[in-house]
C-alpha cells in the first residue's frame, strides 16, 4: 500500500502532463479533452482498479504530445509549459526595437559633433568676415560680394601652388554668385531678367590680372568683387583676392564687359531697363589695376617664336551660352609658352583682349613671342615678357595677350634661405 500510494502520489504529475498533452492534441485534432478533478491530481478515476491501471499505463507507456512520443523528462513538464504558445501578433509587438534605433542615431550625432569640433571655423582675425561654408554674402552696404574658396589638391600644379586657371575660375564664380545673391539672375548665364527678355548676354572684352603670390594646397582665399560703370555701354568688374588668414593681397584683377545679342552674336547697347536694374550696384571707385594702355602687337608665323597648332574645344569647354569659357583661352595661350620659362618662372601678370568668340567646331593655333631673352639661365634670368595670339587656323584673331613672368625661386628665397639643390 505504501508503495502504491507513493507511486500514485508521484505519477499524477505525469498523468497530468499526459492529460495536458491529450488536451493539446484534442484541441488540435478536434476531440474533447478529459475532465480534470478539483484537486488537480490528474484524471478523476472511476474506481481504485482503474487508477491502478492508469498508474501502470503511465509507468510503461511513454506519453505522447500531438501524436509524437516523448521521453520521461518531457512527460514531467508542467501543464503551463506544455500549453504555452507565442503571444498573439499585435501592433505593439510588431514595432521595431526602438532602443537599437536610438542607439544608432546617438552614435551618428556623436560622430558628427566630434568632426565639427575638430574643424576650426573661427577666423584668425576678428576684423575679417569668415565664410566657412563658401556660400558668399554681400557686404559693405550691399555693394561688394565676398566669398571664400579652399584650394583643393586637384587645383594645384607641379609647383604645388594653385594654377592661374584656378584663380580665374574663382573670379568667374564670384561674379556669377554676385548677380545671383543680389537677386538679378534671370534664366541666362549671368543675365538679368530684363536682359533675358531681350536675348542679351555679357561678354568680356579685356582682362588684366596681377598675381602677387599664389596660394597653396589647403589655403583659404577670400575673393571680393564689385562692379562699376565703364563708358556709356560698358561695365567694369574688379576683384581683390586675399589670404583669409593673414589678409595679405594675393591677386588683383580688373575686366571690361559689354552686351551681345545671343541670337545675332553682335554687340548691343545697354537698354535703359537694364541700366535701372544694375545701376544701383555700381561703385564709384578707381580700378584695382592700372590700365595697361600699351598696344598689343600683331603676331604672325614670322614674328612668333613658338607656335602650337591643332587646338580644338571639347564639349566640356562650352558654357551655357554655347561658346568657349573665357578661362579656357588662358590655358590655350600658355600652351605655346616655352618649357624653360615654365620651369624657371611663374606668371606674375597678364593682359588679355578678347576679339571674337570661339565655337565648338573651331580649330585654333597658339602663338608666342618672347620679348626678353636669356631664358633657361636661372642665375642671370630676370623678368620675362611674352606676347601671345590665339587665332583660328583661317587667321581670324580670337585673343591677343601679354604676359609677364618673374623668377620662380627668387620670390621664395626669404623662406627657403637658398636655392634648392636640384635647381642650382
Amino acid at each position: 500500500m505504501v508503495a502504491t500510494a507513493a507511486t500514485a502520489a508521484f505519477f499524477p504529475i505525469a498523468s497530468s502532463a499526459s492529460d495536458s498533452s491529450a488536451k493539446t492534441s484534442g484541441t488540435l485534432g478536434g476531440s474533447t479533452p478529459t475532465r480534470v478533478d478539483a484537486c488537480g491530481t490528474g484524471i478523476k478515476p472511476k474506481s481504485k482498479a482503474s487508477r491502478n491501471l492508469q498508474v501502470k499505463a503511465n509507468a510503461h507507456a511513454p506519453p505522447k504530445v500531438n501524436g509524437t512520443k516523448v521521453g520521461l523528462m518531457d512527460g514531467l513538464k508542467t501543464e503551463d509549459e506544455v500549453t504555452s504558445s507565442p503571444p498573439p501578433r499585435t501592433f505593439i509587438n510588431q514595432l521595431p526595437d526602438w532602443s537599437m534605433l536610438l542607439a544608432a542615431i546617438t552614435t551618428i550625432f556623436l560622430a558628427a559633433e566630434k568632426q565639427w569640433m575638430m574643424l576650426d571655423w573661427k577666423p584668425r582675425r576678428p576684423d575679417m568676415l569668415a565664410d566657412p561654408f563658401g556660400l558668399g554674402r554681400i557686404v559693405q552696404d550691399g555693394l561688394i560680394f565676398r566669398q571664400n574658396f579652399g584650394i583643393r589638391s586637384y587645383e594645384i600644379g607641379a609647383d604645388r601652388t594653385a594654377s592661374v586657371e584656378t584663380l580665374m575660375n574663382h573670379l568667374q564664380e564670384t561674379a556669377l554668385n554676385h548677380v545671383k545673391t543680389a537677386g538679378l539672375l534671370g534664366d541666362g548665364f549671368g543675365s538679368t531678367p530684363e536682359m533675358c527678355k531681350r536675348n542679351l548676354i555679357w561678354v568680356v572684352t579685356k582682362m588684366q590680372v596681377i598675381v602677387d603670390r599664389y596660394p597653396t594646397w589647403g589655403d583659404v582665399v577670400q575673393v571680393d568683387t564689385w562692379v562699376a560703370a565703364s563708358g556709356k555701354n560698358g561695365m567694369r568688374r574688379d576683384w581683390l583676392v586675399r589670404d583669409s588668414n593673414t589678409g595679405d593681397i594675393l591677386t588683383r584683377a580688373s575686366s571690361l564687359w559689354v552686351m551681345m545679342n545671343k541670337e545675332t552674336r553682335r554687340l548691343a547697347k545697354i537698354p535703359d531697363e537694364v541700366r535701372e536694374e544694375i545701376g544701383g550696384y555700381f561703385v564709384d571707385s578707381l580700378p584695382v589695376v592700372d590700365e595697361d594702355s600699351r598696344k598689343l602687337p600683331k603676331l604672325n608665323d614670322d614674328s612668333a617664336d613658338y607656335v602650337r597648332t591643332g587646338l580644338t574645344p571639347r564639349w566640356s569647354d562650352l558654357d551655357v551660352n554655347q561658346h568657349v569659357n573665357n578661362v579656357k583661352y588662358v590655358g590655350w595661350i600658355l600652351e605655346s609658352v616655352p618649357l624653360p620659362i615654365l620651369e624657371t618662372h611663374e606668371l606674375a601678370g597678364m593682359t588679355l583682349e578678347y576679339r571674337r568668340e570661339c565655337r565648338r567646331d573651331s580649330l585654333l593655333q597658339s602663338l608666342t613671342s618672347v620679348v626678353s631673352k636669356g631664358v633657361g639661365d636661372l642665375a642671370n634670368s630676370g623678368y620675362v615678357e611674352c606676347q601671345h595670339l590665339l587665332r583660328l587656323e583661317g587667321g581670324a584673331e580670337i585673343v591677343k595677350g601679354r604676359t609677364e613672368w618673374r623668377p620662380k625661386y627668387g620670390n621664395r628665397m626669404e623662406s627657403w634661405g637658398q636655392l634648392p639643390t636640384g635647381s642650382a
